[in-house]
């Protein structure tokens, strides 16, 4: 989600769509969190790992 996140940032901001740009954002910060959570350990939606 991190990468999807960023490459619809970059293009959302070449390309001047600010859906891109608005997704992006979204899913940046949804893979932050899933980061995040999973470094600490926690199971997220029954599982341990997130591939």
């Amino acid at each position: 989600m991190l990468i999807v996140g960023v490459i619809l940032l970059i293009l959302g901001f070449v390309l001047n769509i600010s859906i891109l740009w608005t997704v992006g954002i979204i899913l940046l910060l949804v893979g932050a969190v899933f980061w995040i959570l999973g470094a600490t350990g926690r199971a997220i939606g029954g599982r341990r790992h997130w591939y």
